[in-house]
């Protein structure tokens, strides 16, 4: 139970993370981009690969 709740917290930050993003392509700013792109990318993998993990053990 407490894997899903990371992976929940996980699923929010990579949400917010990909506001970040489309903000940082409307304000053109390089920088932004990279960081918020690689932290969507980086705690959406942990969150989709968590909640898998969770469905497997539940079987």
């Amino acid at each position: 139970m407490n894997h899903l709740v990371l992976a929940i917290i996980f699923l929010v930050v990579a949400v917010v993370s990909l506001i970040g993003l489309f903000r940082s392509f409307k304000f053109k700013n390089g920088l932004a981009i990279v960081f918020a792109g690689l932290s969507t990318l980086t705690f959406g993998f942990f969150s989709i690969a968590t909640i898998i993990n969770v469905l497997k053990e539940a079987m």
